[in-house]
């Protein structure tokens, strides 16, 4: 799923479940801010106080934090960050079949990511809730595919159906290149089969019907066998889901309730959750739903996704430069950090990792635990 997804849809659902403005926010940002933690060590100026951190080269520091990183950059195809980042909060295995690869495709609502979503309901921590939606999002779009790079992954005749004549631009630009009967082979060179990259973006798109054939054996014997997608029905089970855990959530914790919410036509919801239009245009369509519904306004802060802002309110010398790499050195914290969402985030991300190889390893998947 994409930003219209994690962030606006899930803004909404919270909101129109009658969370209060700020703690919809918070846990939407949690779940679209998965795909953008991509700092995974922080090396800190000065030894902070009362506050947990790791020594790594002798200087204090923050590690192991990073949630999503680039497919095509050598440096992240190694199977911890494979495991840590990809699998764990992108595809959760769904934990069926007879080996290991097998074993790691991922499934949706699966045992797995159903016992941490337990776990995030019973703590008061929306921000480890809000984290934890992104991953259970993802089993409904990214099912049928692994973290790892994998022969599971390694899918042919990859296609889009048309919908009124037309398929959508992105795929069209790539398949346009290439002859068709030469699509499949070209795409196997250029994308490594990691994730659902030979799927492209087919995967993420709410309205789009698709398929592919894939190799269902446990063996890989070349047996062939097509899979036919319908993301307009797999989004719809994801939110339908979605909407039970955040009611479930707000039962349990009663502080973040806001009584003059009287919200019921969540079938619009639906609707603009699903809606074709191309990335820009389906956010849009989200923030037009929030001033007609008056869940949100324009000047609230949740209104418009700002990916650097849980970043800038953490550290007092942030720029976006010096931040938007794998690693940051001398980084100064700011004042009431220990409280900062970015600093509850880096900690659930520690708690998820945790539960994540713990669970994998009840449902009968070993995966080894060693990050490099």
């Amino acid at each position: 799923m994409k930003k219209d997804a994690h962030y606006y849809a899930v803004l909404a659902f919270a909101r129109a479940c009658s969370f209060k403005k700020e703690a919809a926010h918070t846990i939407a940002y949690a779940s679209q801010f998965v795909d953008d933690a991509k700092i995974n060590h922080i090396s800190l100026k000065e030894k902070p106080n009362n506050i947990e951190f790791e020594t790594i080269d002798d200087k204090p520091a923050f590690f192991n934090m990073a949630t999503c990183h680039s497919y095509f950059k050598i440096k992240t195809l190694n199977f911890s960050a494979m495991t840590n980042n990809t699998s764990a909060f992108h595809f959760v295995p769904g934990c069926e079949g007879a080996s290991f690869v097998k074993k790691m495709r991922c499934k949706e609502n699966k045992q797995v990511i159903n016992n941490i979503l337990t776990d995030a309901k019973e703590d008061d921590d929306i921000v480890k809730f809000g984290m934890v939606l992104h991953p259970f999002a993802d089993t409904f779009a990214h099912q049928g595919f692994s973290g790892l790079v994998s022969k599971v992954n390694d899918i042919q005749k990859c296609k889009p159906k048309k919908i009124s004549g037309a398929i959508p631009k992105a795929i069209t630009k790539v398949m346009l290149l290439f002859a068709k009967k030469n699509f499949d082979k070209y795409l196997d060179l250029a994308l490594p089969a990691y994730g659902h990259g030979q799927a492209m973006e087919n995967p993420d798109l709410p309205y789009l019907k698709w398929s592919y054939e894939y190799d269902y054996t446990d063996e890989f014997s070349e047996k062939l066998e097509r899979s036919d997608n319908d993301n307009k029905k797999r989004f719809r089970r994801a939110f339908e889901n979605i909407k039970k855990h955040l009611e479930e959530y707000l039962d349990k914790h009663q502080e973040y309730k806001d009584n003059n919410v009287n919200f019921t036509d969540f079938e619009m919801l639906y609707e603009v959750l699903i809606k074709r239009g191309n990335d820009k245009n389906r956010i849009k369509n989200w923030q037009k739903l929030f001033l007609k519904t008056n869940l949100f306004v324009k000047s609230d802060i949740a209104y418009k996704y700002n990916e650097n802002l849980w970043l800038k309110l953490a550290f007092l010398n942030f720029d976006k430069r010096k931040f938007n790499n794998r690693k940051v050195s001398n980084a100064i914290l700011a004042t009431g950090f220990n409280e900062s969402k970015w600093f509850k985030f880096y900690k659930a991300v520690k708690w998820y990792k945790t539960l994540f190889f713990k669970y994998c390893k009840e449902a009968g998947l070993n995966i080894p635990n060693e990050f490099v």
